[in-house]
């Protein structure tokens, strides 16, 4: 299994003022290279990545594009397998159209092939430095790790990153296990499980609101293009960052162990691109990051041999009773508490978090959708029949 590590590090001015020009040959070269797959395929033609890199040949031997032979080449490859691999996906309808990048908005990041760089007895040596990087070994590689790819990037804070990705032995399947689990993300608690265990929402942003609003006040205040602006703007993006940082921390020690103890977890297939629309909740969404828990949840699963069901978004889940399977014709997101025409009180989170596991289950026994019958004629739905079978 190829992993990455990723460190901080930092660069002398030499190879910081090195970096920052790799940075922008990267984004140069693709532009231009964005433009002129652009430019063909308003004639009906189509440029691959092979017609591309010889472009970069000959924009290399002009004398306005000369400065580009001053940084290392594998950077500026790399950047054109990066845009075959966006109009791929593009063609393949994973993904919308390409777009330029932003000196300014865009990721400063450049990537490093084998012959790009050195690495020896611990040390890392990128291609056009003479010296290697000062990294801060936060955690060991795994033994006898050799990077096949090495990516340096830079925040907007004006941290400095490198991701080394290599072979991990040490991930390998973890042993079967009989557990099952619904999961139910919301606001008030980040995450609620059928067991009736319930996350607290750590709330990061909400934590640094106050700081945040007052470094955003100070910045409006500072005349564009001035030092004072820049300086004000680097205290906004480290107030980011430091929120960034402790939800992606959260989430990886809450995602790693929720795999470890469960074989099988069932999530809600959520929409979160639509739902952050909602302008007055729009900021807690954000907060909760709901996409990347999944996304963990997902690539962790994949690492260790579980298994992730995603239920349909349109699933009742809330409104749905586990107990005896009738559906409420509403249910606001005032109500928290409810109970059913069976007599059973429900906790709404709990309640739900038990439908996804049955509507999991359902799918994986049984083949049916996740979205239950009104009304079953000749018997209980799968979904029912699933729930039956695991009741003591």
């Amino acid at each position: 299994m190829k992993r990455a590590f990723r460190y901080r590090f930092y660069p002398s001015d030499a190879q910081a003022a090195e970096l920052s020009r790799t940075f922008g040959c990267v984004r140069k070269v693709y532009n231009m290279a964005l433009a002129a797959r652009t430019e063909a395929w308003t004639r009906q033609e189509r440029v691959n990545y092979n017609q591309t890199s010889a472009m970069l040949t000959a924009w290399k031997k002009t004398e306005e594009l000369a400065y580009l032979n001053e940084v290392s080449s594998v950077p500026l490859q790399q950047t054109l397998r990066h845009l075959q691999t966006a109009f791929t996906n593009f063609f393949g309808k994973r993904a919308r159209y390409p777009h330029f990048k932003s000196r300014r908005k865009s990721r400063k990041s450049a990537e490093y092939t084998t012959s790009g760089f050195r690495f020896r007895d611990g040390k890392l040596t990128l291609a056009k430095m003479p010296e290697p990087l000062d990294i801060v070994w936060s955690r060991p590689l795994p033994e006898g790790a050799k990077p096949s790819t090495v990516t340096v990037s830079q925040d907007a804070a004006g941290r400095w990153f490198v991701s080394l990705l290599c072979e991990d032995p040490s991930v390998t399947p973890l042993g079967a296990s009989g557990n099952a689990v619904g999961i139910d993300v919301g606001l008030d608690h980040l995450l609620t499980l059928s067991t009736g265990e319930k996350v607290t929402n750590p709330r990061h942003e909400r934590k640094d609101r106050v700081r945040l609003a007052n470094a955003q006040r100070n910045l409006a205040k500072k005349t564009r293009g001035s030092a004072n602006r820049n300086k004000a703007r680097c205290e906004v993006a480290r107030i980011h960052a430091r929120i960034a940082d402790r939800r992606r921390n959260g989430l990886h020690k809450l995602t790693t162990r929720l795999v470890r103890e469960n074989q099988t977890l069932v999530i809600e297939d959520l929409t979160v691109r639509t739902m952050v629309k909602n302008r007055t909740l729009a900021r807690a969404i954000s907060d909760a990051a709901w996409s990347q828990f999944r996304s963990m949840l997902e690539y962790k699963a994949a690492w260790y041999g579980r298994e992730v069901i995603a239920v349909d978004r349109w699933f009742p889940s809330s409104k749905l009773c586990s107990a005896c399977g009738t559906v409420q014709d509403k249910m606001p997101l005032s109500v928290r508490t409810w109970t059913c025409d069976c007599g059973t009180t429900h906790d709404r989170d709990v309640n739900a978090a038990k439908n996804l596991l049955a509507a999991g289950r359902a799918v994986a026994a049984c083949g049916a959708g996740v979205r239950p019958q009104r009304s079953t004629p000749g018997g209980q739905s799968a979904m029912k029949q699933e729930v039956s079978r695991h009741e003591p």
